[in-house]
């Protein structure tokens, strides 16, 4: 009787899985993960260009040069091929065995780590199922050596652990892991502070483009720096490894000339769009600015400066229109001039509040009796003679008659004015 999960079973045993379900480490899942980003959003970019009517060429360049730049910096922090070898050897299997196949190895050493490839070659048209791909890290000066025990006990292929030892750090007089591990290091700060110059980069050809080219130039330098650091600090003595017979040369492998080239792309076009800019200022642009096509686009405050600046110089030739214009000796006198007009006026202002401050002391002001507390109806004065005589504009004969009626005796005038 069977039950539920008797199905590919004999006997009752396990399951027999008679295929082979194993798969080689072909490929990087990060440096893949990378590269699907920035190639879907360069597909995005494409899908959207003809739809592109001004600055084609520049915008074009623009977001092509960033996203192969932003790329090639990260692939290459994680890539395994800055340094690399390989051959074909006609070697043994394992240690201590007659037994030998014909394979291929490969070397191919990272920024942080170390891979090594073993795979069989067809005999007799027949491949054998031999198909490795191990990985050793060194991010730790000690990791090598803990991933080579490891590797030994595991029972990798005899190929695999000879190409290992040679990269244990400082073990066994063996001192080419520790190179190797120091220009990695080296490379990984260096390859970090282009990335970070090249976000700042992308956001300074969104805001100030001009700027965006300085960033521009600086990251291509950074890059080539990292190259040209990472070549001087490589083992003085090359690395040649021998395996049955057989000697591997080391060279420089895709991510090392994919640096370089991005570096030099990179410090050559801002260079020149520097320089663009430094003769012809704010030629520079492209769609991907923050205010592009809208009133506030440094193009359009540039163009409406220069209309107005044209305007007021056409303005200035009629002196009666703009009186401004007349040089820099008439607009220091016209703000004189308004100085003196204001210290006038403040003068004016301060002289009649003296004179209601004076004239306000006269006891013929008072409107309120300060014995009985009632207000003063004031009366009319009695003219003087002098009054009369200055105020009339009549003949001789007139002001002898009105001296004559109001002659009063002394004693009479001397009660009036003491009233």
């Amino acid at each position: 009787m069977r039950g539920w999960f008797d199905a590919f079973r004999n006997d009752g045993g396990p399951t027999l899985y008679n295929f082979n379900n194993r798969t080689a480490v072909t490929g990087d899942v990060t440096i893949i993960t990378f590269l699907t980003i920035f190639t879907t959003l360069y597909i995005a970019f494409l899908i959207i260009f003809p739809g592109v009517r001004k600055e084609k060429f520049t915008t074009f360049f623009t977001v092509t040069l960033s996203l192969f730049v932003g790329a090639t910096i990260l692939v290459s922090i994680f890539g395994s091929s800055w340094h690399i070898a390989h051959t074909a050897i006609f070697s043994t299997y394992k240690a201590f065995s007659k037994e030998k196949i014909a394979a291929n190895l490969g070397v191919y050493v990272g920024l942080a780590h170390v891979n090594i490839t073993l795979q069989a070659l067809p005999v007799n048209n027949r491949t054998p199922d031999i198909d490795f791909n191990e990985r050793f890290t060194w991010i730790d000066s000690s990791q090598m050596g803990d991933s080579f025990k490891e590797a030994i006990a595991r029972g990798l292929p005899f190929p695999i652990l000879t190409v290992a030892e040679y990269f244990t750090l400082g073990q066994d007089g063996l001192s080419w892991g520790s190179q190797y591990r120091s220009a990695g290091y080296y490379a990984i700060i260096m390859l970090w502070t282009s990335f970070a110059v090249w976000v700042l980069m992308n956001l300074m050809l969104i805001v100030v483009p001009r700027y965006g080219a300085l960033l521009m130039t600086t990251c291509g330098f950074l890059l080539l720096a990292t190259c040209c650091g990472y070549f001087g600090m490589l083992p003085e003595i090359p690395l040649t490894i021998h395996t049955e017979g057989k000697a591997m040369q080391f060279h420089f492998g895709w991510c090392y000339w994919l640096v370089v080239t991005a570096g030099g792309i990179c410090l050559l076009s801002g260079v020149i769009i520097t320089t663009i800019e430094i003769i012809v200022p704010h030629s520079f642009s492209t769609i991907l600015e923050v205010d592009y096509d809208t009133p506030y686009d440094r193009h359009i405050i540039i163009e409406d400066s220069h209309g107005k600046r044209f305007q007021r110089k056409r303005n200035s030739g009629n002196k009666l229109d703009d009186p401004a214009g007349d040089g820099l000796g008439f607009r220091i006198l016209k703000r004189l001039s308004s100085k003196t007009k204001e210290e006038q006026l403040n003068a004016d202002i301060i002289n009649h509040q003296i004179y209601e401050m004076e004239s306000s002391k006269s006891p013929w002001r008072y409107s309120i009796n300060t014995i009985s507390g009632r207000p003063l109806q004031h009366k009319a004065a009695p003219r003087s003679i002098s009054d009369d005589t200055l105020s009339t504009i009549s003949g001789e004969s007139r002001i002898h008659s009105d001296l004559s009626r109001y002659r009063i005796n002394p004693e009479r005038a001397h009660e009036v004015t003491m009233w």
